[in-house]
């Protein structure tokens, strides 16, 4: 008898935006930058960004966002995945602290770094895990502070990224389920690794007198070259885990990009045949976020219940690497909780968190609780 092997859902959504708005002008002005409102929502589709203040941290943002995320789902994870381009520390890894934070003591925990991919990564390697039974509730936390690196003289990176988290709590479930994970499909090309790249600081050029210039010390984008790439990269993976789920485009209810720019959104949607009514996103009002992006468009798109319980969808992203990935999914029934940052000073000490409860008791809570 043929064992039948049950999908990951995801059953817990979670959110942290740290409290700090900068608009465009905020933005223009700051790097004394020669451009305007107007030309920075014509090519981005961007208007505003969240900051985080010098005493917020990625794992002040992870860990709210994980939070929120057990809070959704009613559960606590036996697992935690940070995908991050910016740590907290280059060793040791962020996610021990963030699960040590949210009171799950011992619990295996590493980071991922894969860029604006990693959440999806993330997404991908959790799947597997649950349904090999290595683990039964894996959160996965995309958590950026990108204002740490990025230069903010520099006209093609400051306007648009915005620091954040989101976060996913997922469990085995049964493929009818909302939520369930129907495929998954990613990839990467190191031939075009110096295409988003930060230079300074790695093990090859670790620059420990800061010699170096402005250029290699802060995240720079070959935009240009980058935006084809996202592209074709995006279409031919949410083409290809749209054939391993056997939906067609035309089944799709829900569209959800990482959200870098909204002409690269519009024209992998055009690209696959995902019509404008069922894209979805939040790239207006928080930027990109980097690892944050999907997770955080998730929560925010669930938290205004526009999408019923059960809608196919598809999530895609593109990050240096260059890395790609992208996920076939129903759309699930848990509601989304947000959590605002708690900076983690010097003399604070961790605080257990016990059994999450409901922030909102109108929400239903996710059929598992285990």
């Amino acid at each position: 008898m043929t064992k039948v092997i049950p999908p990951a859902v995801i059953v817990g959504l979670g959110s942290c935006l740290p409290p700090r708005v900068l608009t465009n002008d905020d933005v223009r002005r700051r790097g004394v930058l020669d451009t305007s409102d107007a030309w920075i929502r014509s090519r981005t589709g961007i208007a505003r960004r969240r900051a985080a203040d010098d005493d917020i941290s990625t794992g002040d943002l992870a860990v709210a966002a994980g939070r929120a995320a057990q809070e959704s789902a009613a559960a606590r994870a036996d697992l935690v995945l940070v995908a991050t381009t910016t740590p907290d520390r280059r060793c040791p890894a962020t996610a021990p602290e963030v699960a040590d934070r949210l009171g799950l003591g011992t619990v295996p925990a590493f980071d991922l770094a894969a860029v604006c991919s990693g959440f999806l990564y993330g997404l991908v390697v959790a799947t597997a895990l649950v349904r090999t039974g290595v683990c039964a509730r894996p959160l996965v936390i995309g958590a950026d502070t990108y204002s740490r690196i990025v230069d903010p003289l520099d006209r093609d990176t400051a306007v648009i990224f915005g620091d954040g988290a989101g976060a996913v709590l997922l469990r085995a479930g049964d493929r009818a389920e909302p939520g369930a994970l129907a495929g998954t499909d990613w990839g990467a090309d190191g031939t075009g690794a110096d295409l988003i790249a930060i230079t300074a600081g790695g093990a090859r050029q670790p620059d420990p007198a800061h010699r170096m210039s402005r250029e290699e010390r802060y995240f720079r984008m070959r935009g240009r070259e980058v935006y084809g790439q996202a592209v074709r990269r995006m279409t031919d993976s949410s083409r290809a885990v749209l054939a391993k789920a056997g939906w067609r485009p035309a089944s799709v209810g829900a569209f959800i990009g990482h959200q870098a720019n909204q002409r690269i959104l519009d024209s992998v949607a055009d690209r696959v045949g995902i019509p404008p009514r069922h894209r979805y996103g939040n790239l207006r009002d928080v930027g990109n976020t980097a690892a944050a992006s999907v997770p955080l468009a998730l929560a925010d798109t669930a938290a205004h219940r526009r999408i019923p319980p059960g809608t196919p969808t598809l999530l895609t992203a593109f990050g240096g690497g260059l890395t790609w990935a992208s996920a076939a999914m129903t759309w699930p029934k848990a509601r989304p909780c947000d959590h605002p940052p708690q900076p983690r000073t010097a003399d604070s000490t961790t605080s257990p968190t016990t059994r999450p409860t409901r922030r909102n008791p109108s929400w239903p809570l996710s059929t598992t609780t285990s």
